[in-house]
């Protein structure tokens, strides 16, 4: 820093904060204005010290370390507005152009292909702050990265300093902006960084992340708390989905070029590209998006948003419906549970990216997971269970697109396992309404068996079928249309054979549970019996 000073490319504020930095008194200063504070041995108190002591600053909430402090410095020089030294444009120049006069030869920058100052020290905190992970790293003092193939580091591969840091920077404020950070379980329980993933047009024009479920991509994440989103249906979700990738297609032109980038670290120090795609175009790049919420929706009610009731004043969670795909970070949950191993979710959401960006088909181990646990609906609580099941049907459907699966019951779909699922439904919901009309809280003999009447279908319904005996009775008239549904769906197994089988189901009986379930929902206006007309259930 003397140095810097005394050569021609001295800067006044750099001059000043090294002028009172020989003082010597900077950690004296900064104890007596309390801001940093010792013990009666004069020494600086650890974390564990300071939880013993009173009216001590909230220092150790920012650094776990005293010494780990930074010192930002304001400088008043007359006549000047700006105060702060790192936002001080002309003292940022002032040491760029001392720090090339250091120095003494110029090689050659791979990138640019042209004779440049390198550099040897290249910018981390590229994820998120405290990030220590390096793209391009090359102490060789202990780990023995080059050596016996190069003699120095700038053999190996030279990169330019100008070029080093606007390509960092330039990345660094991507991920910030538009990149999506999956954070794993360090050392200590602490959330690390890992898998990262940034997509970007050169034009610089927006794009929607290729990380999101459909309702992301409408903002309802970015809604401030008393504002949210405002629709009607999951209808109304998809349609509006359709309105923003028609407006992101008109912002961008058909041949822009789009990137996206997944980067991963194997140690604290080391960071890699694991995926990259630099081959598409803007319109490529908004089809495949957009196919992937196509052929991979459902509809889901899993989305909340935590507001405060203006009249109350408590919080009440709002849950919006919506009909899209679903997050590659959720499939990965509902395959394998929210309590999943981090690494586990993170190699999920990597394996699924090729499948968004690519068209690849869905990995079936990940499909069968998820209809599996979709199945254990005792193992789970309602709301998980209701999310997992939306999912296995989501991700069920992405992998057999051929069948042309609809969200909507398909009463001319004969399919075995559709039909099963549908009886199942049935059952479910006659019961379930049984049990709320009597206020009873418990799970349906449907939902015990579920993972039963997947294995062996035939023998598990004769069970359900005469647990319904009671119900029938209890409810009368009012369990005309589940009733009616059941022998809707008996008449349809063609051949018989089909019926009587107890071969297991496949995850297709998941859709037709969840299309006959959505299908017995309740009606606004619709009576509940068959002798009044004018009850109805909201």
């Amino acid at each position: 820093m003397s140095d810097w000073c005394q050569s021609k490319f001295a800067h006044p504020k750099a001059q000043a904060v090294l002028k009172y930095v020989k003082k010597k008194h900077l950690i004296k200063d900064l104890i007596a204005d309390q801001i940093l504070f010792v013990g009666e041995d004069r020494k600086l108190l650890t974390k564990g010290e300071r939880k013993r002591k009173k009216n001590v600053s909230d220092i150790f909430a920012v650094v776990g370390s005293q010494e780990d402090s930074f010192i930002r410095w304001d400088v008043d020089v007359p006549g000047e507005l700006e105060t702060t030294v790192w936002n001080d444009k002309t003292l940022w120049d002032s040491w760029i152009q001392y720090y090339f006069t250091t120095k003494k030869k110029a090689p050659l920058c791979y990138v640019k292909g042209e004779n440049s100052f390198l550099s040897l020290q290249h910018p981390k905190y590229i994820r998120v702050k405290g990030d220590g992970a390096k793209l391009i790293s090359s102490n060789d003092t202990s780990g023995f990265t080059f050596r016996g193939r190069f003699l120095s580091a700038e053999q190996a591969c030279g990169v330019g300093y100008e070029i080093s840091q606007k390509a960092h920077n330039a990345l660094i404020w991507l991920i910030s902006r538009q990149g999506k950070v999956f954070f794993v379980k360090g050392d200590g329980g602490r959330k690390e960084p890992g898998l990262t993933i940034v997509a970007w047009a050169t034009s610089g024009k927006p794009l929607p992340k290729v990380t999101d479920d459909s309702l992301s991509i409408l903002g309802f994440d970015d809604l401030p708390e008393d504002e949210p989103l405002i629709v009607s249906t999951a209808q109304d979700v998809a349609n509006r989905f359709k309105n923003r990738m028609l407006g992101y297609a008109s912002e961008l032109g058909n041949t822009d070029n789009i990137i996206v980038m997944g980067m991963d670290s194997a140690s604290k120090g080391r960071l890699a590209i694991t995926y990259f795609r630099e081959d598409l175009t803007a319109s490529d790049f908004l089809q495949r998006i957009e196919n992937w919420h196509k052929t991979c929706e459902w509809i889901h009610e899993y989305r909340y948003k935590d507001i405060q009731d203006k009249a109350t004043g408590k919080i009440v969670r709002l849950y919006q419906a919506f009909m899209g795909a679903p997050a590659p970070i959720n499939i990965a949950e509902a395959a394998y549970g929210n309590n999943v191993d981090d690494k586990l979710k993170k190699s999920t959401v990597e394996r699924l990216l090729p499948c968004i960006i690519d068209g690849q088909q869905i990995p079936r181990d990940i499909v069968d997971s998820a209809v599996c646990r979709a199945c254990n609906q005792a193992g789970m609580e309602r709301w998980e269970w209701n999310k997992t099941l939306s999912i296995a049907c989501a991700v069920y459907k992405k992998f057999n697109e051929k069948e042309d699966y609809s969200m909507a019951l398909e009463k001319d779909r004969k399919s075995r396992d559709y039909l099963y699922g549908r009886l199942l439904a049935a059952a479910d919901c006659l019961e379930r309404f049984a049990l709320v009309t009597s206020e009873k809280k418990r799970d349906t003999n449907a939902a015990r068996l579920m993972q039963r009447f997947a294995d062996r279908p035939c023998s598990t319904w004769k069970t359900i079928e005469l647990s319904l005996v009671p119900y029938k009775a209890r409810l009368g008239g009012r369990s005309k249309k589940f009733l009616d549904a059941i022998g809707e769906t008996m008449t349809l197994f063609d051949p018989p054979e089909d019926f009587t089988s107890d071969k297991p189901l496949s995850g297709e009986f998941l859709l037709g549970y969840h299309c006959q379930r959505e299908d017995l929902k309740p009606k606004k206006n619709e009576p509940q019996s068959i002798e009044d007309d004018n009850l109805t259930q909201e």
